[in-house]
């Protein structure tokens, strides 16, 4: 597994590695000494094609994590929400597949949504602090202000998701 950074500061990519042969094959998912970090909390998410799930971050008690597609592939985007950070408001984005064995991990204090790119989806979240549904806020998927350039138009999105605050309002 090798690491490489980008330009947000403690987001990062993770190049995994599948061993294959005729009976099917094993791929490492986490490896904690690698990335320094410490696990609480894991999640699974399942969707069909076209589905968009975010922009969501917690408030309070913010959340680190390691995204890791299992089945299809994923078009995977974090935003900084960190008002001091060089990089606030702007987006991040990767796709990651069962094929490409990439995963990210997307530091505390920045929001996280997808879009799914295949028939059948199957995602892992493993999160760094538990989750806390008290805590839970969403940025808008499609704020004019942060402009994602999501690789679909007819998009599968929940009522909480297209109800979202833009990153001009969430703050106030």
């Amino acid at each position: 597994m090798k690491i490489k950074k980008t330009k947000f500061k403690g987001l990062i990519i993770l190049n995994g590695v599948k061993h294959q042969d005729k009976r099917g094959y094993l791929r490492e998912l986490i490896l904690e000494k690698l990335i320094k970090k410490k696990f609480k909390f894991q999640i699974l998410s399942v969707s069909k094609k076209n589905v968009l799930r975010g922009l969501h971050f917690q408030a309070r008690k913010p959340q680190g994590k390691l995204i890791s597609v299992l089945k299809g592939e994923i078009f995977d985007v974090a935003v900084d929400l960190r008002k001091k950070s060089r990089t606030y408001g702007k987006y991040f984005s990767i796709k990651l597949s069962e094929k490409n064995c990439k995963s990210v991990f997307i530091p505390p204090g920045f929001a996280h949504g997808f879009l799914t790119l295949k028939k059948e989806n199957i995602i892992c979240y493993s999160c760094t602090e538990y989750r806390s549904p008290i805590d839970e806020r969403s940025l808008l998927y499609n704020d004019p202000k942060i402009k994602i350039k999501w690789p679909a138009k007819k998009l599968n999105i929940s009522l909480k998701d297209k109800n979202a605050k833009s990153l001009d309002s969430l703050f106030k």
